[in-house]
């Protein structure tokens, strides 16, 4: 035969109700460290940054479908910097830059991944031109409005780089 545990409970020494004990839910605090910096998208870098992705945008649909093998390269600078841009972006939105304690140095991170994201657009709208100046076809006219909005967006992010470059020099780093 099994014996019986029985335990008294002191209600004169109890710890007074917590707020889950009445049905309320505790609140998680996991992502109290969230907090949107829309100010950063009021300077003249985030105003490039939106730029760059209204552009960006712009060069995907004028250049899609990709018919030709100059536009497939084309399309696939403007989806990676594309890509990389919108990933820029939330980290300056949400704050990361300031949460995270990694040894990063994030200028020059974005710098490096801006100058490169230049340096791609300027060969990519070359390129997009370049194959669509000798072709007469139906979808002519749109891509080669996607090469210069690919123009326009490569000198949003030369424009961008400058900056970077400006404020990586000043932070002495």
């Amino acid at each position: 035969m099994m014996t019986e545990t029985v335990v008294t409970v002191d209600q004169s020494q109890a710890a007074p109700p917590t707020a889950a004990q009445h049905g309320q839910a505790k609140p998680d605090n996991s992502l109290n460290w969230i907090k949107f910096n829309f100010q950063y998208f009021q300077s003249i870098p985030g105003i490039l940054k939106l730029v760059q992705l209204v552009f960006g945008i712009i060069c995907m649909a004028c250049a899609s479908p990709a018919l030709v093998g100059g536009t497939h390269w084309f399309l696939f600078v403007v989806v990676t910097s594309f890509i990389a841009t919108v990933l820029w972006s939330f980290v300056y939105l949400l704050g990361i830059r300031e949460v995270l304690n990694l040894p990063i140095n994030w200028i020059l991170t974005e710098l490096i991944n801006t100058g490169f994201a230049t340096l791609l657009y300027l060969i990519a709208f070359i390129v997009q031109l370049a194959t669509w100046s000798n072709l007469y076809g139906y979808f002519r006219s749109a891509n080669i409005a996607a090469g210069v909005f690919g123009l326009f967006n490569f000198l949003a992010y030369t424009a961008g780089t400058y900056f970077l470059f400006v404020e990586h020099r000043s932070s002495g780093v």
